[in-house]
This record gives structure tokens, sequence and C-alpha cells, in this order.
């Protein structure tokens, strides 16, 4: 299992980041990972699956899902699909934290968030989800308004942006938020914020001869301390983690840009062209060479 801290910076001038998900192109894999900022995902075409703590939440066209903070999960999207990504920083629901500084909110309007409710007979009534339709509803038509307004860039588009975005956030805590969360949740989040700190620096020096006696060195741990830290909340080796990051980077990289190959292994800490075309098949099972590649990074499509 290789799980991987994401750093989120918001939209220069927006309290938020909004994109068209990488693997829009299907056959895609991203591997396990958390971040400290609040993920919304809304599928507009096609479908792709999210695994939290083992569990799969299929998605299609027309739903949602919510990752919490520090939540790890995993991304599968074996197929072509045109989802939104809006990415929040925690620090937007500061207000609405509860007494031991933590937020949680429903995942969503997914078929696996569903709930069954019975009849006073106690014979099965039908499926509900953890929002109301008309919420959920109004949450995908909030997401495809945000979208369309930040892709236009139209005169004053950062008001309209900011007032839908406002809008978005209300909804989230006034419907999906979690009011009770238990204390082993609590436990698991301040666990991987104290890893976050490190993974955030290797991010930020993925390039670089980074290595586990060095950056133990750094944040005053043992070099033993420092692998126990990674085998017990990532799940995974320092090793391959670094690995982990420098494959995301060089796939963002082949997609939106026209590099060569050799360019791009050197370029994101990979000893030759070879052993990064080596590790790319593994994980999606295609040569880097036959990626259907894009520089424009942001699809001008919009959902009216």
């Amino acid at each position: 299992m290789e799980f991987q801290h994401e750093l989120i910076i918001p939209d220069e001038g927006l309290p938020f980041k909004l994109f068209l998900f990488e693997g829009r192109n299907g056959n895609y894999v991203r591997e396990k990972h958390w971040h400290t900022s609040i993920e919304i995902f809304t599928v507009m075409e096609g479908n792709l699956s999210f695994y939290i703590n083992e569990v799969e939440y299929p998605l299609k066209a027309g739903e949602f899902l919510i990752i919490n903070s520090n939540e790890v999960h995993s991304i599968q999207a074996p197929v072509r699909n045109e989802t939104i990504v809006l990415q929040i920083p925690l620090k937007q629901f500061t207000d609405y934290f509860t007494a031991q500084r933590f937020i949680r909110f429903h995942s969503g309007n997914t078929s696996q968030n569903k709930t069954l409710r019975f009849t006073s007979e106690g014979t099965e009534a039908e499926q509900i989800n953890a929002g109301s339709t008309e919420n959920d509803s109004r949450m995908v038509f909030l997401i495809r308004e945000l979208y369309r307004v930040y892709v236009s860039r139209e005169t004053g588009y950062e008001f309209r942006a900011r007032a839908v975005f406002y809008e978005i956030l209300y909804l989230m805590v006034s419907t999906y938020r979690v009011t009770e969360v238990e204390e082993s949740e609590l436990k698991n989040s301040r666990r991987l914020d104290a890893l976050s700190k490190i993974t955030t620096y290797m991010r930020e020096h993925y390039k670089e001869d980074l290595r586990l006696s060095g950056l133990a060195a750094m944040f005053g741990y043992s070099d033993a301390y420092l692998s126990r830290m990674f085998r017990k909340y990532a799940k995974v080796n320092f090793k391959t983690y670094l690995q982990d990051i420098r494959m995301a980077y060089a796939y963002k990289e082949l997609l939106n840009t026209d590099h060569t190959i050799s360019f791009i292994a050197l370029d994101n800490g990979f000893a030759s062209s070879r052993a990064f075309s080596k590790e790319f098949v593994k994980r999606y099972g295609i040569l880097p060479g036959k990626v259907e590649r894009q520089k424009n990074k942001m699809s001008k499509k919009c959902y009216e």
C-alpha cells in the first residue's frame, strides 16, 4: 500500500483550487495519498472509483464525493471521464471545527454512501443519501456553475466565483458536516499531520538526492524511527514513497508538455528513461510514449 501526502495550493487570488481531473483519459491509477485540504470530486461524464479505508465508492455522472482532511484515498479511472475537482484549504472551516480542532463531512451522493430506511413494520422502504436529493442536486449544480464561471474568465468573474464558492461552503457546513467524530479518527488524523511535515518537504525537493538519513537528521528522528513511521502510517517504505512522488509529477509533465521521455525521466529524479518507462508500465499498463498528451492544462469545455 502506497500513501502520499498531497500539498494543496489555492489558485492565486481565489480561496480554492479548481481543475479537471488529470485521469480524464482513462487507464489511470492514483495511489493512496492524503492532504489536509478538503476535496470535492464531481463527475460530469463517465465514471471512476474511489477507495477510502478499503471501501470502494463508485462515482458516475451526476454524483459527487467529499474527501475529508487527512482521509487516505486512492482513485481508479479505467475509462474516459470529465470530472471537476474542487480543493478547499482547511482554514476555510476554522469557525466550524469541533472542540478537538477537527471537522468532517459526509462523503456525498455516491451509491455507496446511501443508507437503508425502514418502515415502522421493519421492512425496507427506500434508500436515502446522507444529504437530501435536493441538496445533492444543488451541490452538483453549484460545482458546475463554479467551473463555468472560472473558465469563462469574463469581467468580474472573481466576484461571481467567490459567491458560488461560499454558497458551496454554506451547503457543506449546514448539510454535510458531521457533528460527532470518533476518537480513533482524531488520533489517526494527528498522526498523519505529523508525517505530513516530512512528506511535504519530500514533495518540494523530490528532484534532489533525498536520503532517509538526511531527512531523519533534519526532522530530529533516528533513521530507524523515521523508517518505522513510514511503514506504520504510510504503509510503505521510504524509497517506494519517494518513487511514488516522482512518478506522480512525471505523469503530469508527460500529459501537459511536449518534453521528451528522457527529459521527463531525468527531470523528475529517475536514473534513466528506461527506469522511468519500466515503472510507468508497471503502474499504468502502457508505455509513456503511448499516452495521449495535451498541452492545455484545463479544458475550455463548460457545463451549462
